[in-house]
């Protein structure tokens, strides 16, 4: 997909077509992410931001363990509002926005990226990301992104990806990106499909 107005039409109809609960990606408990938060010492006053995270649950886990500072983005208008309908609590703000063209308003003590940054199949798109992610965190920032391993699926709702290792995913996220814990997943999806996923979490240099 060349443009954000084709991504957010493609998602809007995944969302729209399969719901909340139906996409492959869906976690009732997001216990990798939180796993790494916790093993990268990410305090609850930590600002952070969910990308991709329209119709993920981990906003909701982060506020019960007392964060305060959360912000969701998502290229989706219909992920955001099922979100926002779903947990409307002034401690979260949403945001419809691609990430590719986003332009960050602040900066962020913890990114985190559950399965967007494997859509990401072209150079260009790649480093419009890696550019978000630059301008939205600071030295220290903790980081955790999580894509398809080199064994997990080539294709996702009808898109191409690209695969990565813990390696090649820290040597994509580039020398700014420091590596501190990697972890392997086989995600249950909610057909019963397995899908082998790569996280790695680290901190900005």
């Amino acid at each position: 997909m060349t443009d954000s107005k084709e991504r957010a039409r493609h998602w809007d109809l995944a969302y729209e077509t399969r719901g909340p609960t139906g996409v492959s990606w869906y976690q009732t408990v997001p216990r990798m992410s939180l796993e790494l938060i916790g093993q990268l010492g990410v305090s609850a006053n930590t600002p952070t931001i969910d990308v991709g995270g329209g119709e993920s649950t981990l906003v909701e886990h982060l506020l019960a363990a007392g964060f305060g500072d959360l912000t969701v983005l998502d290229v989706s208008a219909v992920a955001v509002a099922d979100g926002r309908q779903r947990l409307d609590d002034e401690r979260v703000s949403w945001l419809v926005a691609d990430v590719l063209a986003w332009q960050p308003e602040r900066s962020y003590g913890l990114w985190h990226d559950r399965a967007v940054f494997h859509f990401l199949v072209s150079p260009a798109d790649q480093s419009a990301y890696l550019s978000a992610l630059r301008a939205a965190t600071a030295p220290g920032s903790a980081v955790i992104v999580a894509t398809f391993a080199p064994d997990g699926p080539t294709s996702c709702s009808g898109l191409p990806v690209a695969r990565y290792s813990a390696d090649q995913l820290a040597s994509v996220l580039g020398e700014c990106f420091k590596i501190e814990a990697s972890l392997e997943e086989h995600h249950v999806t909610p057909a019963g499909g397995v899908q082998p996923f790569t996280w790695v979490a680290g901190k900005m240099r």
